[in-house]
């Protein structure tokens, strides 16, 4: 099984893809889709759509799995990741993947061991999982947990 993890945003856009064999998990690749500040709202969603679909037709993920959306303090910044979402869940829908959501919580649960752990616990657990990965960034790193959470808590 092959699992497209994603954590989705609209500056950057984390993505990672694991194999899971039985229990075993092994890293695929990984990377991030980053977008430009100065570039016009609707450019900015194509080139996330278009980028995460160039990433599942390399990789042809069995399936995919997001973050939960949370909601900001500030909402204009909860309704531009909105955005960013709705176009990554449009390129997993146009390739026909089913997309699995989990709180962020129970993504380091799923990883850590501990729902509040903080990035540093998260990505010094994924070196254990992992190892040998060169991770391309931080939020790269968050998709790949997301990745690893779905394979222990989706259904099979």
């Amino acid at each position: 099984m092959i699992i497209l993890g994603l954590d989705p945003s609209l500056s950057c856009t984390g993505w990672g893809v694991i194999r899971t064999e039985g229990s075993r998990i092994s890293h695929i690749a990984n990377g991030q889709i980053k977008t430009g500040v100065n570039t016009p709202m609707a450019q900015r969603l194509a080139d996330l759509h278009s980028g995460l679909a160039a990433v599942i037709a390399e990789y042809a993920p069995d399936r995919a799995a997001a973050e939960e959306v949370f909601v900001n303090k500030n909402p204009q910044s909860t309704l531009k990741l909105a955005q960013a979402r709705g176009a990554i869940l449009a390129s997993c829908g146009t390739a026909g993947l089913g997309v699995n959501e989990h709180a962020a919580r129970k993504v380091k649960k799923a990883v850590v061991g501990t729902g509040s752990a903080d990035k540093s616990q998260v990505q010094a657990m994924l070196r254990v999982l992992l190892p040998g990965a060169q991770i391309a960034g931080a939020d790269a790193a968050d998709a790949l947990a997301v990745a690893i959470a779905d394979a222990h808590l989706a259904p099979r």
